[in-house]
């Protein structure tokens, strides 16, 4: 029996309608664990040369290839980060502890008396224009149920993060080992010409790769940059504070701008008044504007685009989605330019750029 044409046309509209809910469905499956899975493929990108070195000099062994890269990456990476946050939240637990018994037991005055001169007469003006200072007190010695919820979210937050940890180093594992099949597989499945995916794969790889290099550069020029400010305002122990600033820098949407900033009020809650504020305009203008420059301009000359649109793809990912929007704003602009380069190549007429040499405009 020969198939009508429209009977055609109703099975393909079926299978799209099949394709469509069967990748919402695993989009809906990968949800929860997109960011470890895209953090994982950003790493993949990035240590794929390395997968290839390593894997001929163990003799093709490439599951111990990835296991080991994985573990450097565990050691380079996550450690760290998960070491400062248990160390960050620690003493921001014990600074709020702290803060209420001095509320307690001396009142607000007697905190606003342990404060440097020019802070304690700021301070005092602001306690004053809060009217009742007493009754604040009272309110506040009054919020212990959100504070352990506050502590509830912090241990949850922290939960969260072991547990990305851990699917994303799962996830890089995996994706070393077979990722070059997974993407040779899905190519002879697309919907798209011989090659174009793997186009788009490399366009990823190369855009992952100057993300990252970016952020590791930007990250030493800001350390480098924070040093100089810890030994002009003598700040204690500048080595210890420039390795925590390099950590800190390297998390995103976060930056060493921050890590300044916190020595500074550390600075002035100890008394050190002239060092605390050079280190609040230091922080704010010098290391604030290192990581203004120099990121969008390394990114610019990995990824062949203008440094404005690097620039607003920064601004808007960080905006739309977070911190992982530092990569995924560039990898935006070059997946939205690179489409846009294969339509031309397929419908469009070709540019001068993509002419012979010595040919007149115009020609293909």
């Amino acid at each position: 029996m020969t198939a009508t044409p429209d009977s055609d046309l109703h099975a393909r509209r079926l299978l799209l309608v099949l394709v469509v809910l069967a990748v919402l469905l695993a989009g809906w499956l990968v949800k929860p664990f997109w960011v470890a899975l895209f953090l994982a493929a950003v790493l993949t990108a990035a240590l794929r040369r390395w997968m290839e070195w390593l894997s001929g000099r163990l003799r093709g062994r490439r599951s111990l290839a990835a296991g080991l890269l994985t573990v450097g990456v565990l050691v380079a990476l996550v450690v760290p980060v998960a070491a400062l946050g248990t160390v960050l939240v620690s003493e921001a637990i014990d600074g709020i502890q702290w803060i209420r018994s001095a509320l307690q037991s001396e009142g607000v005055w007697g905190l606003v008396s342990r404060l440097p001169g020019p802070v304690e007469a700021l301070a005092h003006r602001a306690v004053a224009a809060l009217g009742d200072p007493q009754r604040q007190l009272q309110q506040l010695a009054g919020q212990g149920g959100q504070a352990a919820a506050a502590v509830g979210g912090v241990l949850a937050a922290t939960g969260t993060f072991v547990l990305q940890a851990a699917m994303m180093l799962i996830a890089l594992f995996f994706f070393l080992v077979d990722g070059q099949r997974l993407v040779a597989w899905v190519d002879g499945r697309v919907p798209l010409r011989a090659g174009q995916f793997l186009s788009l794969v490399e366009e990823f790889r190369r855009t992952s790769l100057s993300v990252l290099v970016a952020t590791a550069a930007t990250a030493g020029i800001q350390t480098a940059a924070a040093l100089a400010g810890y030994l002009i305002a003598r700040a204690p122990n500048p080595v210890f504070l420039s390795v925590l600033t390099l950590v800190v820098a390297l998390i995103p949407a976060v930056g060493a701008t921050a890590m300044v900033l916190a020595i500074a009020v550390l600075q002035l809650a100890t008394g050190h008044t002239v060092s605390g504020i050079f280190l609040a305009i230091w922080g704010g203008v010098v290391v604030s504007l290192v990581d203004n420059v120099a990121r969008p301009y390394l990114l610019k000359g990995g990824m062949e685009l203008h440094g404005g649109v690097v620039f607003f793809a920064l601004i808007g990912g960080l905006a739309v989605f977070g911190g992982i929007g530092l990569i995924l704003g560039p990898l935006v602009a070059t997946f939205l330019v690179t489409v846009l380069n294969m339509y031309r190549r397929e419908f469009g007429k070709p540019s001068v750029a993509d002419a012979p040499a010595g040919a007149p405009p115009g020609a293909a």
